[in-house]
């Protein structure tokens, strides 16, 4: 049994996991409101990988949970060039939010904000230059356009 902990443990610890967006959502029903949270998960192993997961609970540790659960199953597999960067200018829209992507040279950095620097840092990128062109400052869609944009990118 004791063995069988420390190997849960080592599977949680391949991947790193942030926390994008937390919200109380609200249904009203005939004797009020009922209150749920909404958890915003992105996740990934540094070397390629990364997700992204939307899940509601009764509490904030259940939704984060199954956010990490829902990122885990959504994920992509980033073509990086030389391990650092992407090969070449992409841009991708998703509902209101639009990003894009342009490949950097060695020493430049991560160069994004919000929600699309969280993904792109889990994904292990290090140099590139993003854009978030939307208006909206929705974590959500800004992360899911930023995946968006990893995907279009073909070896």
């Amino acid at each position: 049994m004791r063995s069988n902990f420390s190997f849960k443990k080592q599977i949680k610890d391949e991947f790193k996991e942030r926390l994008l967006d937390l919200r109380r959502v609200t249904r009203v029903v005939a004797g009020g409101k009922r209150f749920r949270f909404r958890a915003t998960v992105a996740l990934g192993d540094l070397k390629g990988k990364v997700g992204v997961g939307v899940a509601k609970g009764l509490d904030v540790q259940s939704a984060i949970e199954k956010a990490r659960r829902d990122a885990k199953k959504n994920m992509i597999t980033v073509v990086l060039k030389e391990s650092r960067t992407v090969p070449y200018d992409v841009e991708a829209k998703y509902s209101a939010a639009k990003v894009r992507i342009k490949p950097a040279v060695k020493g430049h950095g991560l160069i994004a904000g919000g929600a699309a620097r969280i993904v792109l840092e889990l994904a292990g990128v290090k140099d590139i230059s993003a854009k978030i062109l939307g208006r909206t400052p929705n974590k959500l869609t800004n992360a899911l356009a930023t995946i968006e944009a990893l995907k279009k990118i073909r070896a």
